[in-house]
């Protein structure tokens, strides 16, 4: 039996998985993260939820990657059509490829990871209930 729990989520933020970040890292060598708090800060340079990263500008010109592990709400949307038009920017996001927001930003116009299994995001016991996959958005 599945607990109503696991279905669910009291946050839309889920922090990234330090081992998948050190492996991205190691290719992309991130200079921003755009959506953290100052405890899950993935790179030194980071918008929190005060700095509201959407109004920001996240510099991508080609020379550096940003990190962007959005929160998972009705706004993600923003956040990826904003990476989307950015470039250079690297998220992880829940593998939901019947949403409006996979097919207008990411299907066809962005490289694609989908991630083997289910993360466990953060300090979490249990795996996320959704899959995950690492999209990546290059510099026009």
């Amino acid at each position: 039996m599945i607990s109503k729990g696991m279905m669910t989520s009291n946050t839309p933020e889920w922090e990234t998985p330090q081992n998948l970040f050190d492996q991205l890292n190691q290719e992309f060598h991130f200079c921003l993260d755009v959506c953290a708090t100052k405890e899950n800060a993935k790179v030194s340079q980071f918008f929190t939820k005060e700095d509201d990263g959407l109004k920001q500008d996240w510099g991508t010109d080609g020379r550096f990657f940003v990190w962007m592990n959005p929160p998972y709400g009705r706004e993600i949307g923003k956040w990826i059509k904003k990476a989307s038009e950015s470039g250079s920017v690297v998220a992880l996001l829940p593998a939901r490829t019947d949403t409006k927001w996979f097919h207008d930003y990411i299907y066809n116009k962005a490289e694609i990871r989908f991630i083997k299994g289910r993360l466990k995001f953060g300090d979490s016991k249990n795996s996320a209930p959704f899959p995950s996959m690492v999209v990546i958005f290059k510099n026009k």
